[in-house]
């Protein structure tokens, strides 16, 4: 996750059933996302970001472990097509960039749920597979904090917290190395790689659709592929 994509510590909360997840995802206002996809997409850049969302705020709802989906969004349209999939959309975004707004998604995550264990999500993950995405979630410690980096090794596509422990994300170009000198444990899994490949560019676009794109992205990607 990059700034293209878009708390207090206190008392130990007991431990979170393992089925109680809250995800916060961040999207930028659709005019303005995946400007890096621009030679590449066109015009289709926008509905190609509203379709990264849609499919992985689906896969996102569908994953065993995870009971509520927040998404923070400025974007009216978007904010409205994404609740329509039942996500929790906090619109009332700060401004300030990236982690500003996934630090306050994670209050008001904290306010819905404030016993459950928390993970901030990249919301440009179009081949995302929910038995991937719970596998990550399960490797997350009870009592810390762990991140998965992104495909390329430098990046950060998911930041993990136990419950009482603050999610504290440092996400943007070279997140992988702030996150772990942050003291977040690296997640080192094979076989989850939907939950690693963003899309940035049209290269990564390709290797998302060789991983299978969600019905979304799948839909929009066949019509850009016809001559």
């Amino acid at each position: 996750m990059t700034q293209d994509t878009v708390r207090p510590s206190g008392p130990v909360a007991p431990a979170a059933p393992a089925a109680d997840w809250s995800l916060v995802l961040p999207l930028k206002p659709l005019a303005l996302a995946k400007s890096r996809l621009a030679p590449y997409a066109g015009p289709h850049r926008a509905g190609l970001a509203l379709s990264f969302a849609l499919d992985t705020v689906t896969a996102a709802l569908a994953t065993p472990g995870v009971a509520r989906v927040l998404v923070v969004t400025r974007d009216a349209a978007a904010g409205a097509r994404l609740a329509a999939l039942g996500a929790v959309v906090v619109a009332d975004e700060p401004g300030g960039g990236l982690n500003r707004a996934l630090a306050h998604g994670a209050s008001v995550a904290l306010a819905l749920a404030p016993r459950a264990p928390l993970a901030a999500l990249s919301a440009d993950l179009p081949a995302l597979r929910p038995a991937e995405l719970a596998r990550v979630l399960r490797a997350v410690p009870p009592d810390g904090r762990a991140f998965l980096p992104d495909s390329p090794g430098l990046g950060t596509t998911l930041l993990a917290s136990a419950p009482g422990r603050p999610l504290s994300p440092a996400f943007g170009d070279g997140s992988r190395a702030r996150h772990a000198a942050g003291g977040a444990l690296e997640l080192r899994l094979a076989g989850v790689e939907s939950v690693r490949r963003d899309v940035d560019t049209g290269t990564d676009l390709g290797e998302a659709a060789a991983l299978g794109l969600g019905p979304y992205t799948s839909a929009l990607f066949a019509r850009m592929s016809r001559p």
